[in-house]
Protein backbone atom coordinates (compact mmCIF):
# COMPACT_ATOMS: atom_id res chain seq x y z
CA UNK A 1 0.00 0.00 0.00
CA UNK A 2 1.51 3.15 -1.28
CA UNK A 3 -0.53 5.17 1.70
CA UNK A 4 1.78 3.10 4.57
CA UNK A 5 5.25 4.65 3.88
CA UNK A 6 7.58 2.97 6.34
CA UNK A 7 7.88 1.73 9.99
CA UNK A 8 9.27 4.12 12.70
CA UNK A 9 12.21 2.89 14.52
CA UNK A 10 12.95 5.49 17.18
CA UNK A 11 13.09 5.21 21.33
CA UNK A 12 9.60 6.04 22.11
CA UNK A 13 8.55 4.02 19.19
CA UNK A 14 10.22 0.97 20.30
CA UNK A 15 10.09 1.06 23.90
CA UNK A 16 5.34 1.27 22.80
CA UNK A 17 6.46 -2.58 21.38
CA UNK A 18 6.21 -3.49 24.52
CA UNK A 19 2.62 -2.19 24.83
CA UNK A 20 1.64 -3.65 21.50
CA UNK A 21 1.53 -0.27 19.60
CA UNK A 22 3.75 0.23 16.43
CA UNK A 23 4.42 3.49 14.90
CA UNK A 24 4.18 4.03 11.49
CA UNK A 25 4.80 6.90 8.83
CA UNK A 26 1.42 7.19 6.23
CA UNK A 27 0.51 9.65 3.72
CA UNK A 28 -1.23 13.20 5.00
CA UNK A 29 -4.08 12.49 2.79
CA UNK A 30 -4.83 8.75 4.54
CA UNK A 31 -7.47 8.41 7.74
CA UNK A 32 -7.77 6.38 10.24
CA UNK A 33 -10.61 4.02 8.47
CA UNK A 34 -8.26 2.95 5.97
CA UNK A 35 -4.90 2.26 7.93
CA UNK A 36 -7.05 0.38 9.77
CA UNK A 37 -8.49 -1.80 7.32
CA UNK A 38 -5.31 -2.71 5.37
CA UNK A 39 -3.25 -3.46 8.96
CA UNK A 40 -6.29 -5.67 9.92
CA UNK A 41 -5.72 -7.67 6.09
CA UNK A 42 -3.14 -9.71 7.80
CA UNK A 43 -4.44 -12.58 9.50
CA UNK A 44 -5.14 -12.84 12.95
CA UNK A 45 -4.14 -9.10 13.57
CA UNK A 46 -7.15 -6.71 15.41
CA UNK A 47 -6.26 -3.18 16.00
CA UNK A 48 -8.02 -2.11 19.44
CA UNK A 49 -7.58 1.93 18.91
CA UNK A 50 -5.23 4.30 16.70
CA UNK A 51 -3.69 7.78 17.57
CA UNK A 52 -2.65 10.31 15.07
CA UNK A 53 -0.73 13.45 14.68
CA UNK A 54 1.18 15.34 11.89
CA UNK A 55 5.00 16.43 12.66
CA UNK A 56 5.28 20.04 12.65
CA UNK A 57 7.38 21.54 9.48
CA UNK A 58 10.60 22.14 9.67
CA UNK A 59 12.26 25.09 8.15
CA UNK A 60 15.17 25.18 5.56
CA UNK A 61 18.13 26.68 6.98
CA UNK A 62 18.47 30.57 5.24
CA UNK A 63 15.30 29.88 3.09
CA UNK A 64 12.04 31.32 3.47
CA UNK A 65 10.58 27.68 2.59
CA UNK A 66 9.27 24.83 4.54
CA UNK A 67 9.62 20.98 3.92
CA UNK A 68 6.53 18.97 3.98
CA UNK A 69 4.47 17.82 6.98
CA UNK A 70 4.35 13.97 7.75
CA UNK A 71 1.56 12.42 9.52
CA UNK A 72 2.51 9.98 11.81
CA UNK A 73 0.31 6.96 13.48
CA UNK A 74 0.46 4.35 16.81
CA UNK A 75 -1.35 1.54 16.18
CA UNK A 76 -2.52 -0.04 19.10
CA UNK A 77 -3.06 -3.75 18.69
CA UNK A 78 -5.36 -6.34 20.67
CA UNK A 79 -4.01 -8.43 23.37
CA UNK A 80 -1.98 -11.68 21.54
CA UNK A 81 -2.02 -9.83 18.10
CA UNK A 82 0.97 -8.78 16.55
CA UNK A 83 2.52 -7.38 13.32
CA UNK A 84 3.26 -9.99 10.44
CA UNK A 85 7.07 -11.29 11.13
CA UNK A 86 9.09 -9.28 8.50
CA UNK A 87 8.27 -6.17 10.54
CA UNK A 88 9.29 -8.06 13.72
CA UNK A 89 12.31 -9.21 11.94
CA UNK A 90 13.88 -5.74 11.99
CA UNK A 91 13.08 -4.67 14.97
CA UNK A 92 14.90 -7.79 16.65
CA UNK A 93 17.80 -6.44 15.18
CA UNK A 94 17.43 -2.67 16.87
CA UNK A 95 18.69 -1.96 19.92
CA UNK A 96 17.12 0.43 22.84
CA UNK A 97 19.44 3.73 22.99
CA UNK A 98 20.50 4.41 26.28
CA UNK A 99 18.89 7.15 28.18
CA UNK A 100 21.30 9.88 29.10
CA UNK A 101 24.45 8.74 27.24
Amino acid sequence: MDKLKNQVFTGKSIRSLEKNQYTFDVDTESTKREIKDWIEKFPAVKVENINSYRLPPKRQKGKFKFRVCHKRIIVTLQKNHSIPLFLNEQISQMKLPNKGT
